[in-house]
């Protein structure tokens, strides 16, 4: 009996002649990655028909099926691409396809099985997971006789898969030093690291899990599949909670290491593509570079290496974007997005202080403070910077008796949870304010207001713009004061703050809620 191995490798032969029906090969492209020093390129199958790479996979399996097998009807369960792929591939060879989907999936990608499958494409939402809809399709399958397509267990799937590597080797652009491939099941690991192998023996292939989805890494480690308790499905293209038996077999063989990623990490990738390509991946397709890019972190690429990752597909929901871009932070360089909190003495200028002391080159990027009744209050403020700097942040808080926490990864400061105490502002006024996304805009108007106001609610983030908008309450310790500022705040439009308005008496209500007569008359 042959290895599997040689049968993968077979496959991948054969698929060359079946899959270029339905879609034609898709390109490599330079990535510009700043502070990387290395040649980076990724396999663009977010260009591919069904802006996923699964179309090989699943046009492979079911062309090599027999006219019966095809007339009877195929199954299928897929959390998204996987389905658009069998979709396809049902409209092109004229048979009907029954696509389990979990009721989670994506708006987008049940549009795009409806779309590339029209009549030849019915739609089973059940389950809240890629396992869940996957029983109930095999259970439907083996009701009905019909035929199941598996979306990467098999290996006339994985077969259609490996072209995308065929086409990495006839491209002249290789031989390549590292290749990173994501793992959901498998299947395009197992094929694309069968195919390098054969061609380029000194290739490092390396699989790619998220951090909440390492079945592969766990099967490896144990010497046997394991089912994970939990999966994380941040990565809804690669969020399988057990990998294969054929898939274990070859992963076991062919990967060379296994790097596991954050979903945080991910939105750093998708977005390091859009500075580089201005294209946006799915996070399941951006775990490759999220995964180079860690490795470049941890110094285990040399400089001038020559690396493929593979955008494995693009299909992610308009809405997800505002969650990757908030996930995101910022990488420049040698400069990260830190999240800090500083515990400040409760004194009026006191944050303003520490704003005006920034190091020179620290970008503030986000502030979250709410006024609490306390000796200490406890800001924490978004910086990205160099180590250096960081230090240097360290060092300066130390000077007076004070210390930084990194809190970055705390649920309070990603969810933005800002608390304050409402009893204890006096004569408090929120303003939406909007000011030029420059170093210092912000300080101008907290310096014309300091001589009358304490800053008691902070809450901006950067987005990008070329302007920045922040939810800001003021404290004064009279109603006399009170209306000075206003009077300012009105002086500064079209200057400094190109737009101010206060909160609606309904919204400050709601905000504040009634206030006792001697801290205050917002409401």
């Amino acid at each position: 009996m042959k290895d599997v191995c040689d049968k993968l490798f077979d496959e991948i032969l054969e698929a060359r002649e079946r899959v270029y029906a339905v879609g034609e090969a898709t390109p490599l492209q330079r990535l510009n990655l700043p502070g990387i020093d290395a040649n980076v390129y990724a396999k663009r199958e977010d260009l591919g028909p069904i802006k996923a790479y699964k179309w090989r996979g699943a046009y492979n399996c079911m062309a090599k099926l027999t006219p019966e097998q095809r007339a009877n009807g195929v199954v299928a369960a897929s959390a998204g691409n996987h389905g658009q792929g069998v979709a396809l591939a049902a409209a092109k060879l004229g048979c009907m396809a029954h696509i389990f989907m979990p009721r989670s999936t994506p708006i987008v990608k049940q549009n795009a099985v409806r779309m590339h499958g029209g009549e030849h494409a019915q739609i089973i939402l059940t389950g809240d997971s890629y396992d869940a809809a996957s029983a109930a399709a095999h259970e439907f399958a083996e009701q009905r006789g019909l035929t199941f397509v598996h979306p990467y267990d098999d290996l006339t799937t994985m077969g259609g898969q490996g072209t995308l590597a065929d086409e990495v080797v006839m491209s002249g652009t290789g031989p390549f030093d590292r290749v990173y491939l994501q793992i959901g099941g498998g299947g395009l690991a197992s094929a694309c690291a069968c195919w390098f192998k054969k061609f380029w023996p000194g290739c490092r292939c390396i699989g790619v899990e998220g951090v909440d989805q390492a079945s592969m890494k766990l099967a490896v480690e144990s010497g046997e599949r394991r089912e994970l308790s939990y999966v994380d499905v941040f990565c809804d293209g690669t969020a399988v909670r057990i990998a294969g038996e054929h898939t274990y077999q070859l992963c076991s063989q062919l990967l060379d290491g296994y790097v596991t990623v954050t979903n945080d990490e991910v939105c750093q990738a998708i977005r390091a593509v859009w500075n580089s390509l201005r294209v946006a991946p799915e996070p399941s397709g951006a775990m490759g570079l999220a995964a180079l890019m860690q490795d470049w972190d941890q110094g285990r690429i040399q400089p001038g290496e020559k690396c493929l990752v593979i955008i494995s597909g693009a299909n992610m929901d308009f809405s997800q974007l505002g969650v990757v871009a908030g996930r995101a932070g910022v990488r420049e360089s040698n400069r990260k997005l830190r999240y800090l909190r500083i515990p400040m003495e409760t004194k009026r200028g006191q944050i303003l202080r520490y704003l005006e002391n920034i190091p020179d080159g620290v970008q503030l990027m986000d502030v979250q403070f709410g006024r609490i009744n306390s000796d200490l209050q406890y800001p924490v403020f978004g910086v990205l910077g160099t180590k250096q700097q960081f230090e240097d942040i360290q060092r300066r808080l130390s000077e007076h008796g004070m210390e930084a926490q990194d809190v970055s990864n705390d649920e309070d400061v990603v969810f933005r949870m800002i608390s304050y105490d409402r009893v204890h502002l006096s004569h408090p006024v929120f303003f939406v304010i909007e000011f030029p996304e420059r170093p210092g805009a912000f300080l101008e108007f907290m310096r014309a207001m300091g001589e009358y106001a304490n800053l008691c609610y902070f809450n901006y983030r950067y987005s990008g713009e070329s302007v920045g908008r922040a939810l800001v309450g003021l404290e004064f310790a009279s109603r006399e004061d009170r209306d000075i500022c206003r009077a300012r705040a009105e002086q500064m439009k079209g200057t400094t703050i190109q737009r101010i308005h206060e909160l609606s008496d309904d919204v400050r209500r709601r905000v504040l809620g009634r206030m006792s007569p001697e801290k205050g008359d917002a409401c």
